[in-house]
């Protein structure tokens, strides 16, 4: 048992990549066309703040791998951004440009979480050479098409799947922004997010969304699994006792 948790931890740092993170933008009919402008720019505002660069070059010879993508409906969701690793300043300017320039295109009025998680899964399936595999849905409301997201999950195996959920953008009344943003958390703490540490950041309306991603990055990237690691560490055969 030793042995092969020896070879296990060796394996792991031999890894390119100690990060796939998936993440996948709402662009049902309930986001309009600001609250989509708002999402991609979010987005890239966040991967650019300070603590968030810091946490994405923490280990340069092991860099974070990114895929963004949109959905809708049950129709096939639109890949955004391919697998991009961002191993320097050059690679997280040119994904945060292609998010600034990214339009819009045609989509569904209904909301299929349950297939936003499937493409989601099927894009980190494709990265198997990292370390960890993280599944980001953002959305702002419940699963109205397709699969149902908790029998989607359930297939699920070695994938953290985390959420963030936005309240609707209505400012004439704060207080039923709040109530539904807690109904929207705990239907995706009980039917989306999966894995150890999995968590729901939430955003008060689109407005709110750079700020959120921005926490919830820092969350994910910060862990310590993920922020520190010695390829020979306590697990590994060199710090046996001979």
């Amino acid at each position: 048992m030793l042995l092969l948790a020896g070879l296990a931890v060796a394996a792991r740092a031999e890894a390119a990549c100690r990060q796939a993170l998936a993440l996948g933008l709402d662009v049902s009919g309930s986001v309009d066309a600001r609250e989509y402008r708002l999402q991609l720019d979010g987005l890239a505002d966040a991967l650019e703040a300070p603590e968030i660069r810091e946490a994405l070059f923490a280990i340069p010879a092991a860099p974070v791998a990114v895929a963004v993508y949109e959905w809708s409906g049950p129709a096939p969701a639109r890949d955004i951004l391919g697998w991009t690793e961002i191993a320097g300043e050059a690679a997280l300017l040119a994904v945060t440009a292609r998010l600034r320039a990214a339009r819009r295109a045609p989509g569904d009025d209904s909301t299929a979480l349950g297939h936003a998680m499937r493409h989601g899964a099927a894009l980190l399936a494709a990265r198997p050479d990292c370390w960890r595999h993280v599944l980001d849905i953002s959305g702002d409301g419940k699963a109205n098409a397709g699969p149902a997201p908790r029998s989607v999950r359930s297939s699920f195996r070695e994938i953290t799947v985390n959420a963030l959920v936005v309240g609707a953008d209505a400012r004439d009344s704060l207080d039923r922004r709040q109530v539904q943003i807690g109904e929207l958390s705990s239907y995706f703490n009980a039917h989306v997010i999966h894995g150890p540490d999995a968590f729901v950041e939430t955003a008060l309306g689109y407005e709110d969304f750079a700020r959120a991603m921005r926490r919830k990055l820092l969350r994910e990237l910060s862990a310590p699994s993920l922020a520190t690691l010695d390829p020979a560490g306590p697990g590994h055969p060199a710090h046996r006792s001979q």
